[in-house]
């Protein structure tokens, strides 16, 4: 089972659905037993980090987040929890969860498209990602293939870490991570198949890690 974290930022509805289609077994839950027992978690989000991580402390679900880490348990954060995995968003200047290094930027005024013409913020639609490294997250999607992004911020980890960038205006991070650890910008529950592809090979991932226990 996967567990879908639940603190009050949306979007969770969207991510039951998307893994319901595909046959995965989940729950959206704020239950520390419930997403400690979980295969895996994915921490979804749209909003504001204030207001987010407020939510979390305030529910004790910062403290899950970072024994999932600590214990290697997989964790898919996207959108908003992209973003919070981070150090610091300069989006009401908030320190945050500070599990993944890096910092969540504002995009800046006047960005053009490569065409030249207005790349409004936020950044609404549909682009493609070019992969810097591999990384199975990614397997069996086509390079041309395009997925669904909703943002006024970007994120810039650590550049090891950089799986994909994404042009907009500028070229940023769309993926991050390491095995049994990633964040995604865009919404893969939003994102048709290519989306799909992406959450199946994340349980998949979740089920062989079980396993190997």
């Amino acid at each position: 089972m996967l567990a879908i974290l639940d603190y009050k930022a949306g979007n969770q509805t969207s991510v039951r659905r998307a893994l319901e289609h595909l046959g995965i077994p989940c729950a959206v839950t704020a239950d520390p037993a419930l997403l400690e027992s979980a295969r895996g978690i994915i921490f979804p989000g749209v909003g504001a980090a204030g207001q987010a991580m407020r939510a979390l402390n305030e529910a004790g679900l910062d403290a899950a987040l970072r024994r999932a880490v600590a214990v290697g348990q997989p964790l898919l954060g996207v959108c908003l929890g992209c973003q919070i995995l981070l150090e610091r968003s300069e989006e009401n200047d908030m320190p945050t969860l500070g599990l993944v290094p890096g910092v969540c930027r504002r995009f800046e005024d006047n960005l053009r498209q490569e065409d030249g013409s207005p790349a409004p913020v936020p950044h609404m639609g549909w682009n493609s990602l070019r992969a810097a490294t591999p990384c199975r997250l990614l397997a069996g999607v086509e390079p041309t293939a395009e997925f669904y992004f909703v943002h006024g911020y970007y994120v810039e980890p650590d550049p090891a870490l950089v799986i994909a960038t994404t042009v907009y205006g500028r070229e940023f991070c769309s993926l991050y991570g390491r095995d049994g650890l990633w964040a995604a910008q865009f919404h893969p529950e939003k994102s048709g198949r290519p989306g799909l592809a992406l959450l199946r090979n994340f349980y998949e991932y979740c089920r062989e890690a079980r396993h190997a226990q």
